[in-house]
């Protein structure tokens, strides 16, 4: 019977139809209307927004600035560390770093970037968490915010099982703050436990000394599994040589108290000793080729979407994106804008279903306000399903206005917002126990218990990004607390009231705002809008490399002996 429904038809039209059916999953029809006058509000709203993060991004590009700069390569003779960067990394990667605007706003005062370096980048091939130093800020000073940002680049390595490279050059802690700096389980000591811990699960850890690593800092390359320093410019010691002179008497140069000869001759902290830091770079290059971990390749099925990306920013600037707007979203990140969606009459606020990005099957999980009861069991089973099939889950946070959000959720009856509560605990659930990728990405603000049941930074995302203009709020009707009454201050002796104490910091963000979040490393970035289909797609290749990684799991981390 097929064979006489294919008689009359000719090879090439055959040939047409076999390809349209090639491609699973409906395509999307576009839901914006690029004319109306709400999107050409949103455009002139993104644009500023866009100007602002190309600022603060400049800013913290430039480091140190032109003195740190200066002091750093006149004086100290050291390469610039994203030069660094160019020797380290394949000649083709496109390097993902992370909170680039981390420390900026802070009460002791700007420290751009945090003083420090974090990415992804290929090395022959492999992905590779790179965490370096920045000597131009500060001489790479560590501050509470520079110990936030490395412990979340070690909890970015471990997640997706990426190798660590370190490229230290720091003149230690900032002593003022110490107290913020060692105590906790998140604080600075997490920064080598964490290393010993990924060597455990086979995660590699490999360091190069390209500048001082005093104090407790000396621990970073030691519990690493293969460490170079660099000559006359890599020192690791816990005390310099002015604390030597003041508790012994003995004057001693920085050289030949823990210079490159000797931990690499007597001490053994180090393995490699490099003469210049170019060929500490190509020692480091070598040891990745050793990782036994296989590239990830690039799917040849890969489609790109057919609208236009540049909508995005301009979708960003308005008030809401609403659910019919929310498939505009997605139509612009995923492959040929192709969406299979799950339970689509089911749950009003949630969005979940199946589409491919650069040719692996991911699911996509989207809220438009608060979810409901139907929305917390339809995202839960969706969950599992993408658990079982080991799919990545893409989450789009979508909260919209906060004043809209609470009436949301006041118009519901008692017993409906206790529903809403066993829907949403449902749902967390699953996403607390689901191991495979979850990258979200907060498009539309996020309010209240959007934190968690749309993976927020509590439930471990492999990658957390936000478009500029985004907030995040954590209470819905926060309790008005009255402003405690001023006590009485004598006079000063010069009869003048007291002066408030001047702000440090060049910057002040709104708290919860996107600029804020990136500044306190509580995300991972702000990106472009436009940008995010390629965002993802990287995050996704990224977490593909952990499927080939072959080194085994161990009892213990490789110790030096």
């Amino acid at each position: 019977m097929l064979m006489k429904k294919l008689v009359g038809r000719t090879a090439s039209s055959l040939t047409r139809s076999l390809s349209t059916r090639a491609r699973p999953f409906p395509v999307l029809q576009d839901t914006v209307d690029v004319s109306c006058p709400q999107l050409a509000d949103g455009r002139a709203k993104a644009e500023g927004r866009l100007a602002e993060l190309q600022k603060l991004s400049s800013i913290c590009l430039a480091g140190g600035g032109e003195k740190g700069i200066a002091l750093h390569v006149k004086r100290n003779r050291k390469m610039l560390v994203r030069d660094k960067l160019k020797y380290i990394l394949d000649d083709d990667t496109d390097f993902l770093e992370f909170a680039l605007l981390a420390g900026l706003g802070q009460p002791y005062g700007d420290v751009p970037s945090a003083a420090a370096i974090c990415g992804i980048g290929k090395i022959h091939g492999r992905y590779s968490m790179v965490v370096a130093n920045d000597g131009t800020v500060k001489s790479g000073t560590f501050y509470p915010i520079t110990v936030r940002k490395l412990i979340r680049a070690q909890e970015l390595g471990e997640i997706n099982r990426l190798p660590c490279i370190y490229l230290v050059d720091s003149a230690g802690g900032f002593l003022p703050l110490q107290h913020d700096l060692f105590a906790d389980k998140k604080h600075g000591g997490r920064g080598f436990y964490n290393p010993a811990v990924m060597s455990s699960k086979g995660i590699p850890q490999l360091a190069v000394v390209c500048g001082s690593c005093t104090a407790g800092g000396a621990y970073q390359p030691s519990m690493c599994e293969d460490a170079a320093i660099v000559t006359r410019i890599g020192t690791i010691f816990l005390g310099g040589p002015p604390l030597v002179k003041a508790a012994t008497g003995e004057e001693i140069s920085a050289e030949n108290l823990g210079g490159a000869t000797v931990h690499c001759s007597v001490s053994g902290v180090t393995d490699y000793f490099a003469s210049t830091e170019e060929e500490s770079f190509e020692i480091l290059r070598d040891l990745v080729a050793t990782l036994n971990v296989d590239p990830v390749s690039f799917s040849p099925e890969a489609e790109d979407p057919f609208l236009d990306a540049s909508t995005l920013n301009d979708l960003s600037g308005i008030e809401a994106i609403d659910r019919h707007k929310l498939y505009a979203v997605i139509a612009r990140v995923v492959d040929g804008g192709r969406f299979r969606e799950f339970k689509q009459q089911y749950g009003k606020n949630l969005t979940t279903g199946y589409a491919f990005i650069e040719g692996g099957c991911v699911g996509v999980v989207a809220n438009a306000g608060p979810l409901t009861y139907q929305d917390g069991l339809k995202g839960s089973h969706f969950l599992q399903i993408c658990q079982q099939r080991k799919l990545p889950v893409i989450f789009f946070q979508n909260s919209g206005p906060l004043p809209s959000y609470e009436s949301s959720v006041k118009s519901l009856t008692v017993e409906e917002s206790y529903q809403a509560i066993k829907g949403r605990a449902a749902m967390m659930g699953a996403l607390s126990c689901i191991t495979v990728p979850k990258i979200t990405i907060n498009i539309g603000s996020c309010h209240a218990d959007d934190n968690y049941t749309m993976c927020g930074p509590s439930f471990s995302p492999n990658f957390i990004f936000s478009w500029p203009g985004t907030t995040v709020t954590h209470t819905l009707n926060p309790p008005c607390v009255p402003a405690p009454a001023k006590p009485l201050e004598a006079p000063s002796a010069g009869g003048k009231d007291k002066k408030k104490p001047r702000s440090l910091s060049a910057f002040s963000f709104p708290v919860g705002s996107s600029f804020y979040m990136a500044a306190e490393s509580l995300i991972d970035g702000i990106i472009v809008p436009s940008d995010t289909r390629k965002v993802v797609a990287k995050c996704l290749q990224i977490c593909r490399q952990q499927e080939t990684l072959e080194n085994s799991s161990k009892d213990f981390p490789v110790f030096r002996l």
